[in-house]
């Protein structure tokens, strides 16, 4: 069975040499300088991992666990820096709720305008217009302006272009938190609808019972890596899991701190780091190629 998505020792680095505090004469001086070594941050690396169509797969983690990052990197919006992405079908994008919309035009000015950036032809999207504008749901709205929007229309919006234009691969970003009861519902059943013709979807969420209602699979991220891939509420455990330990680590610090026990410059350290122990207990296993 041909992949949806696959990638392998997936790794995007951003480099942290230059910031606006930096002058010409400390960059220069730097680069002399044998024990500087190149400042950089890996959003991701190593990520290795395979999707097939019909998977819904659901990326979960803590902030600045790399999920926005990949999933960006799956759009083609940022190259990998090592590592290999493969992407087979069309692939529609949801990252935001601002993604691609421009607030003078009106709810249907920026349809056409999506189907113009995703390269779809104005006579498909024309024709599909009214059905987006139905599922939408959003009344006389559809003819104001975008600024006018609430943060639920946005989301109505988006999610029902990025759903209307039939893609093989669907993206999605933290964006349909702020639909009514009604809308995720009717999302749900799209979603469903995507999956029972052989498509993949891809979605990040904080919020986990979203995550366990509308993914069949799910991968936890940490630290821009992989560690654990398998059934939603295993993986939704165990994040919950971790979550928790950080929470217990960053009260212990922080009495330590008060106490008097502990320096504040490690306080961040302390905070934010795990036990250096990967943690798969919830990974499947996965069918060959």
């Amino acid at each position: 069975m041909t992949f949806a998505i696959q990638t392998h020792d997936l790794g995007v680095r951003y480099s942290l040499r230059f910031t606006k505090k930096t002058s010409i004469r400390r960059s220069f001086s730097g680069m002399f300088r044998r024990s500087g070594g190149e400042r950089s941050f890996w959003a991701l690396r190593e990520v290795s991992f395979r999707l097939d169509p019909g998977e819904s797969l659901g990326l979960i983690g803590p902030n600045g666990a790399g999920k926005s990052t990949l999933l960006q990197t799956l759009a083609g919006i940022i190259m990998p820096s090592e590592g290999v992405v493969e992407v087979n079908g069309h692939v529609s994008t949801l990252l935001h709720l601002q993604a691609g919309f421009d607030q003078e035009l009106s709810g249907r000015g920026n349809i056409m305008l999506a189907g113009a950036l995703m390269g779809i032809d104005h006579r498909v999207m024309e024709e599909r217009e009214e059905s987006i504008v139905t599922f939408a749901d959003i009344g006389a709205f559809i003819d104001a302006p975008l600024r006018t929007y609430s943060s639920g229309m946005r989301a109505k919006l988006g999610f029902s272009i990025a759903t209307a234009v039939d893609p093989d691969i669907l993206l999605l970003d933290e964006v349909l938190q702020t639909g009514d009861e009604a809308f995720r519902e009717k999302s749900h059943q799209r979603i469903g609808e995507v999956l029972a013709a052989a498509k993949a979807v891809v979605l990040v969420s904080h919020d986990m019972s979203w995550i366990t209602e509308f993914a069949n699979r799910a991968i936890l991220m940490e630290r821009g890596r992989i560690v654990a891939d398998g059934k939603p509420d295993e993986v939704v455990a165990l994040h919950m899991e971790h979550s928790e330990r950080r929470k217990m680590m960053r009260s212990e610090a922080l009495a330590e701190m008060k106490s008097g026990r502990r320096r504040p410059g490690r306080r961040k350290e302390i905070a934010t780091d795990l036990p250096d122990r990967t943690m798969v207990s919830a990974r499947r296993e996965r069918p060959g190629p």
